[in-house]
């Protein structure tokens, strides 16, 4: 068992929060009960997984995706509503962590992506080093990396380029980073991963020349937070349980 504020100090210099501009609190988002010894995690924090982690006596939900996302209508209406009395009514703590569970090297989204890919990594790039670089050694065309992609990701990505051509050099960045298409190029990059994918990607990456493959936002960004439950379990000999709660998107 650990009190609540020291896990929520111990998360804040595990993962470096302070040193990250986001797009939303990154930490202790609602307090619930004092004292934790079961946490569920889950890439975000909807009803569903409110719900089953209650069923399951958690005392901490532990997200990637949390709220109070800046620019979002404050009130505490609808959804929002259903949600927060869902996860006051079980006394849960919620900790959410954006971008620095995107960014860290161990525990991070991108890093856990890379090493259940087997990728090698040599190099960041992007806004705050969210963006990694490195190559796929044991996939020498695009056709095998998306396959293989689609293998461990258990969803088949869209490939935007010709599955003839070698990978060569790889850069990737977890979830909504279609947006990097470009900065990828510029690092060098011939092939860029990331999750979704909008209109204006498939345009930007033939006409620079790179390849394209979206993996799906919510797919990519299953592993940063069972790494980190993990962690935590080992740490403090809490228990810790995954919910995938599926996302097409």
């Amino acid at each position: 068992m650990i009190d609540r504020e020291q896990l929520a100090a111990y998360l804040r210099d595990f993962l470096r929060t302070d040193g990250f501009e986001d797009y939303g609190p990154n930490g202790l988002q609602v307090e619930g009960r004092a004292r934790i010894r079961r946490v569920v995690s889950g890439v975000t924090a909807n009803l569903a997984l409110i719900e089953r982690a209650a069923r399951q006596g958690a005392d901490a939900i532990l997200v990637h995706h949390g709220w109070f996302w800046r620019g979002e209508d404050p009130r505490v209406v609808g959804q929002k509503r259903k949600r927060l009395a869902a996860l006051m009514a079980a006394d849960l703590n919620l900790f959410a962590y954006h971008l620095p569970l995107d960014a860290h090297p161990l525990v991070g989204n991108n890093a856990q992506l890379a090493a259940r890919m087997g990728w090698r990594t040599d190099g960041r790039f992007g806004k705050q080093d969210l963006g990694w670089l490195g190559s796929a050694p044991a996939q020498e065309t695009l056709a095998d990396l998306a396959a293989e992609l689609g293998r461990k990701l258990e969803r088949a990505p869209v490939l935007v380029g010709d599955p003839t051509a070698r990978v060569g050099r790889l850069a990737w960045c977890t979830g909504a980073a279609q947006g990097w298409v470009e900065q990828a190029h510029a690092a060098g990059a011939n092939t860029y991963i990331s999750g979704e994918i909008s209109e204006p990607t498939a345009h930007f990456a033939r006409e620079m020349g790179i390849a394209y493959l979206a993996c799906g936002h919510h797919a990519t960004e299953r592993y940063g937070v069972q790494a980190l439950g993990e962690h935590l379990e080992r740490s403090f000999g809490i228990e810790h349980r995954f919910i995938d709660i599926d996302n097409p998107a």
